[in-house]
Order: structure tokens, then C-alpha cells, then sequence
């Protein structure tokens, strides 16, 4: 194989810097796509509802955790990531969207009253519809001409992404019913980065 010209490695890296979000987007797309493939091609399990069903909203998890962990993460090793905010914002709302949308669709076939009595009777679902309604405006207004509009308002509406994490979190538990190897160590994640977020800036630098 035929290597690179000295210049272009430079010029790549110089193409990736300004179009990350050509590339970025579409891998965080993966997991979804890889997931519908194994369901095509019954890799699921006996139940692969349920598997697909969790697995979204796992997804959908562990981007909330890197998205809220960018602050931190800059804060105490001066690694600045912040213009992946957005980025991993938009993707835990993209896959709790389809969590949902499979939790709807293909657990409950739409059934309008299965659905009110899940929403109006199980707590997990109601806090996890919570957490995704309080996402929503976040979604709507992460892009550059909301910014400009809501100027210091847009942080404040932003903020809500903590409310957001942490009736997710509890949906997360809740989903679980215990702890275990798969959700203890996504919940102590959040925990510390809470921590971190509601201490006094004293002890922690500049707030979040």
C-alpha cells in the first residue's frame, strides 16, 4: 500500500476538524443501525423486544453520561470537549426517542390503553416520559440561531438537562430493579458528576 503524501495527513486532519459533525454523527448512528441488523438476523435472543427495547435506552444512557461528563472532564484535566455537547445531547435524545418509539410501537403495538395505564400507573414509565419531555426543548434549541435568540435564556433552559438525568436515572434503576454489574456502575457515573455539578464552586472551581 501506497503511503500518504507527507501534506496530506495535515490536510485530512484539517477536513475532519471542520466537518466532524460529517463524521461523528453518522458513527453515533451505529449502534442503532447494528442493533436493527441483529434483529433482522434474529441475534436478539428469545425475547428481542425486550433486548432491543433496553439496549436504545442503555444507548440513549450513556450519551447523557459523556454529555454531562464534557464539563467536568475540562474542568479537572483541561481537555475541552465542550463542541461535542451538542453532539452527544442530540444522540441521548435520538435514542431515547426510539427507545420510546419501540416501547410504543413494538412492545405495546400502540395499544392507546395499555399505553394510559402504563403512563398513569407504573412510575418508572412516568419518570422516564419526564425525563424525555424535558429533553425536547434541549433538542429544539441546540442549534446556533436558538442561541442567538434566547442569549442568556438559552443556558438556563439548557440546565434542564440535570433534571432530565436525574428522573433518568431513577427510570434507569427503576428498569433494573436492583443493582447489578450492568446498571450500579452507570448510576454511580451519574452520581459522581451530580456531585460534582451541585457542590459549592469553592470546592470545586468554576461551576458547571
Amino acid at each position: 500500500m501506497q503511503a500518504l503524501p507527507p501534506h496530506a495527513v495535515p490536510e485530512i486532519s484539517g477536513v475532519l476538524k471542520r466537518h466532524w459533525r460529517l463524521v461523528l454523527y453518522p458513527i453515533g448512528m451505529i449502534p442503532a443501525v447494528w442493533l436493527v441488523w441483529q434483529g433482522q438476523h434474529g441475534a436478539l435472543g428469545a425475547d428481542p423486544v425486550n433486548v432491543f427495547e433496553r439496549s436504545l435506552g442503555l444507548w440513549a444512557f450513556r450519551f447523557l453520561l459523556v454529555c454531562l461528563a464534557l464539563v467536568p472532564l475540562r474542568r479537572f484535566t483541561g481537555l475541552n470537549l465542550l463542541r461535542y455537547r451538542r453532539l452527544t445531547g442530540l444522540l441521548t435524545f435520538f435514542y431515547a426517542s426510539l427507545h420510546l418509539l419501540v416501547y410504543v410501537g413494538l412492545d405495546h403495538g400502540f395499544d392507546l390503553s395499555v399505553l394510559w395505564a402504563d403512563m398513569t400507573h407504573r412510575y418508572f414509565i412516568i419518570l422516564g416520559m419526564s425525563a424525555l419531555i424535558l429533553l425536547i426543548p434541549l433538542a429544539l434549541t441546540s442549534n446556533a440561531l436558538f442561541l442567538r435568540l434566547l442569549k442568556r435564556r438559552w443556558k438556563f433552559l439548557h440546565r434542564l438537562i440535570y433534571p432530565a438525568a436525574i428522573l433518568a436515572g431513577i427510570h434507569f434503576f427503576l428498569s433494573f430493579k436492583t443493582l447489578n454489574r450492568v446498571s450500579a456502575p452507570y448510576l454511580a457515573i451519574l452520581a459522581l458528576i451530580l456531585l460534582i455539578r451541585f457542590l459549592p464552586r469553592s470546592q470545586t472551581g468554576n461551576g458547571i
